[in-house]
């Protein structure tokens, strides 16, 4: 899998196969946690299908699709 930037720091590595994917740390994700809960980010409009085209071509990933705490 290629390396992608993790949202918040934006440092690049192979993150997906890793425990915090798309980030590249706890930290990380629950700086992005924080800002959903103050307001920071935000859906702006409800999703179609349309918005989920460009990522038809993603590949799918053993811990992608279920929670963390799920076995």
């Amino acid at each position: 899998m290629p390396h992608v930037k993790c949202p918040v720091c934006k440092k690049s590595g192979d993150w997906f196969n890793g425990k915090f994917g798309p980030f590249c740390s706890q930290r990380c994700k629950l700086i992005d946690l924080g800002k959903w809960f103050n307001g920071e980010h935000a859906i702006s409009e409800p999703l179609r299908p349309e918005h989920f085209e460009k990522y038809v071509d993603l590949p799918p990933g053993e811990n992608l699709d279920k929670p963390e705490n799920e076995d």
